[in-house]
């Protein structure tokens, strides 16, 4: 659980940081997914979003841009949203924050957005401090594990089932790591949300 859904202890650290939206009216999911743009992938996930006319938001390292402009391309021109999620997926808490910054700065030129997501939601709160003024700090509130090599699609699907609510942002990966369990969990968990009345929305840019 400290995995699937960030303990509030955490949260509290980076306070600058969404983690869920506050949403009373309506049933809302944000579906996000991160470290692509990758071909193998990212194509079957544009392709089963607009099956269930579904709109998501795409975190992209800058290096896989770099490779595949086409397909962030493609992202923007079926209607989602995109964020900067470093240019070589770096982990905040493993390198100084010069080389941090310059390594969002440097994906950002590519990717030009104000959402910004951590790999792996690890950062120093110095980090944060400096971030919050120029991006929007996207955390998450479910993290799917569909990555986990260790996890079955009945067990990813399983984390879905037990811990998406209303506003929560969910994390999937178009990723080759991912790919197994994505791409079985994924139709399935947008089912079973919509079966239970909520509706999908991108994170505001």
């Amino acid at each position: 659980m400290l995995i699937e859904r960030p303990p509030l202890f955490y949260r509290l650290l980076f306070p600058e940081g969404l983690w869920r939206f506050k949403v009373k009216k309506r049933k809302v999911i944000y579906l996000t997914f991160d470290d692509g743009p990758v071909p193998e992938v990212t194509p079957w996930v544009l392709d089963t979003l607009d099956r269930y006319g579904v709109k998501a938001t795409f975190f992209m390292v800058g290096d896989n841009v770099a490779r595949s402009p086409e397909l962030f391309e493609e992202i923007k021109r079926r209607g989602h949203s995109y964020g900067n999620h470093t240019m070589h997926h770096l982990q905040g808490m493993h390198v100084s924050t010069y080389r941090y910054l310059h390594d969002i700065t440097e994906a950002n030129d590519l990717i030009d957005s104000t959402l910004f997501r951590p790999p792996h939601g690890l950062l120093r709160w110095k980090q944060s401090k400096i971030i919050k003024d120029r991006y929007n700090i996207i955390m998450y509130d479910l993290v799917t594990r569909d990555y986990s090599k260790k996890l079955t699609p009945e067990k990813v699907f399983a984390n879905v089932r037990r811990y998406a609510r209303n506003g929560s942002i969910i994390v999937f990966h178009d990723s080759l790591k991912a790919e197994r369990n994505m791409k079985a969990v994924l139709p399935q968990a947008i089912e079973w949300l919509k079966a239970r009345g909520y509706e999908f929305e991108v994170l505001p840019m």
